[in-house]
């Protein structure tokens, strides 16, 4: 399911712009474009270089500042003396120039920055590869990549002339949104007067749902992300998917035709459409047997190479549905699935509480059954005291007490909450309401603060109907709406906000969602006229994921612009899935 778009589907921007702005920029910062001795990863292995001169092109992190003083202060015991370049990618921040002077070696290096924070994954995706941005912001509270998020979103309308219809949901995007505003105010005059290429703009913070992005993903690129995981677009796929003995790292993107036409599908209909594609194939290599030399001839010098191209690409994805097959009945997803579906419907509650112990018991994955409990957690709108502390008990006798800062974490980040003792839902939800109407809510203290962050996701998915009511089966071949990436079980909640909005052009009649999304200060809209902007235009939607966005989400929308004639444009501060999502908040690393 390529969702082969409708002929008056608009055309999407040129993205390639971006990647040659990086390069001219990174040349000109190392001014020179050849002459590079050799590259080493920064890591905690010393640099064996004989070389005069040392850049170091880093992300601003302390550890890099850490690693990169131990060099220059070797150098210094050593009596040797050497240039010493520090390129910050995207930029550059304060507290990495104190680190420096700290160690002391600020004199003795130059620092410059290299704001290279959108990288183009496909066609259709953007993703700045902050994977920190998740927990620095929705942990820690840490805001310095707001201003990186700015910055972007000011390059993009440089480039592409100004949005006319923006809107966000979530305290992050509300920040970002302000301060990329301030930025185009500052510059004023760059974009005026520029017909727009973009006519919508959506900002939405990653913890307005982390329900969708904590489920199982069943769409092909999904399961691959879950599986292999795929890392700035590309999958290495290790000799069982290969039949070699050899891995082989592998682009995903539309260029790949087969990845293309199955990306967006249900993993239940990729084997068929593969064996489909293998006959095909084998059907035009056939038509050799009949051809005389001078067919022959035409037929090698214009078909056999991407017929082989093809072959390649097919045994390929054939593989890894095997891989895929193989590791998932092992792990007995169907049962998963079940789970899951039984907590996003409200139904079944102790069963799936059961199940969670057995898998905790089983010491199946600690990450798959942290993912678990804090999909019980906010689909039932936080765990009922005696259930927590039961759970929470079993999870660290079976992994390990190392584990506990992490569920202090999770609490903090109302990933997994415990309901306060007589708390019903509706008393839940006037205390909520309260809190999050206060204008210092940013202020509240801890214990009130994930409070502020319960759920409610049981109202949320009856008002917004994320659980599609079906007579009979859902056809998984020909969906009939968003919920087929979830089995037809779940329509995800970030790209219903995003549906619901768009179709009003405004948060009108959405009062009571925001309300209960803990968002009433955080949802926002700003129209332009829209004189200069074309119709082409106003049918494309570039979507803004705070936190990262998963694989599922992009196929709903792609499935939604499909049904309604919209084009849709991801950027993400990082493509995210359950796994990371855990990983980003746990103290115990892998």
């Amino acid at each position: 399911m390529a969702f082969p778009h409708r002929p008056d589907a608009p055309e999407l921007p040129d993205f390639s712009m971006l990647k040659r702005l990086a390069r001219d920029q990174l040349i000109y910062l190392l001014e020179q474009q050849h002459e590079v001795d050799k590259l080493y990863k920064v890591d905690n292995k010393p640099a064996l270089s004989s070389s005069e001169q040392l850049c170091f092109l880093v992300r601003p992190r302390i550890k890099n500042m850490r690693y990169i003083a131990s060099l220059v202060n070797a150098d210094k015991l050593a009596g040797r003396t050497r240039k010493y370049k520090v390129i910050f990618s995207p930029q550059k921040f304060y507290a990495c120039e104190m680190v420096l002077e700290e160690e002391g070696i600020y004199g003795d290096v130059s620092c410059d920055e290299w704001a290279f924070s959108l990288l183009p994954l496909d066609v259709d995706l953007l993703s700045m590869e902050l994977p920190e941005f998740f927990r620095d912001y929705f942990l820690e509270g840490d805001q310095r990549w707001i201003n990186t998020v700015a910055q972007a979103l000011h390059l993009l309308s440089t480039l592409y002339g100004p949005f006319p219809n923006c809107y966000g949901i979530g305290r992050c995007a509300k920040m970002a949104y302000e301060l990329w505003r301030n930025l185009e105010e500052e510059e004023d005059g760059e974009t005026k007067g520029r017909r727009p290429e973009i006519g919508h703009i959506f900002l939405l913070d990653r913890d307005v749902d982390f329900v969708t992005a904590l489920c199982s993903q069943v769409v092909y690129e999904g399961l691959v992300d879950d599986t292999f995981r795929i890392k700035c677009g590309s999958v290495d796929f290790g000799p069982e998917v290969t039949s070699s003995d050899k891995s082989l790292k592998v682009l995903l993107n539309a260029e790949d035709k087969v990845f293309n036409e199955i990306r967006n599908e249900h993993f239940s209909n990729v084997f068929g459409f593969l064996s489909q594609k293998a006959r095909n194939l084998q059907a035009q290599y056939d038509r050799r047997r009949g051809m005389d030399i001078k067919q022959m001839k035409n037929f090698v010098s214009q078909e056999l190479k991407g017929l082989k191209q093809e072959h390649r690409l097919l045994s390929l994805h054939i593989g890894a549905c095997e891989s895929i097959m193989k590791k998932k009945t092992k792990q007995d997803f169907q049962e998963l699935i079940k789970t899951e579906h039984a907590l996003l419907e409200g139904f079944n509650i102790r069963e799936s509480t059961s199940y969670i112990e057995e898998h905790i018991d089983r010491q199946v994955s600690p990450i798959e059954s942290l993912r678990l409990m804090c999909l019980l957690s906010i689909t039932e709108n936080g765990l009922i005291p005696k259930d927590y502390r039961s759970l929470k008990t079993q999870y660290l006798q079976s992994y390990g007490p190392e584990h506990l800062l992490t569920f202090s974490n999770l609490r903090r980040a109302g990933l997994l909450t415990e309901q306060a003792p007589g708390d019903t839902l509706t008393a839940m939800e006037s205390k909520v309401s309260k809190l999050v109407t206060d204008k210092a809510a940013g202020k509240i203290t801890d214990a009130f603060s994930s409070l502020a962050k319960r759920s409610n996701f049981r109202a949320i998915s009856k008002k917004l109907n994320l659980i599609p009511r079906v007579d009979g089966e859902y056809d998984l071949k020909v969906p009939r709406d968003m919920a087929y990436v979830f089995s037809g079980a779940y329509v995800p909640l970030s790209c219903r906000i995003i549906e619901q909005v768009l179709e009003r052009r405004s948060w009108q009649g959405l009062d009571e969602v925001v309300r209960l999304l803990n968002c009433s200060d955080f949802a926002f809209t700003d129209m332009t006229k829209e004189d200069k902007a074309s119709s082409e235009s106003l049918r494309l939607i570039l979507v803004v994921f705070l936190g990262g966005c998963t694989f599922s989400e992009i196929s709903a929308l792609r499935f939604l612009g499909r049904e309604k004639g919209y084009r849709f444009i991801f950027l993400t501060t990082a493509v995210t899935n359950s796994a990371r999502l855990m990983e980003a908040m746990s103290e115990v690393k892998a």
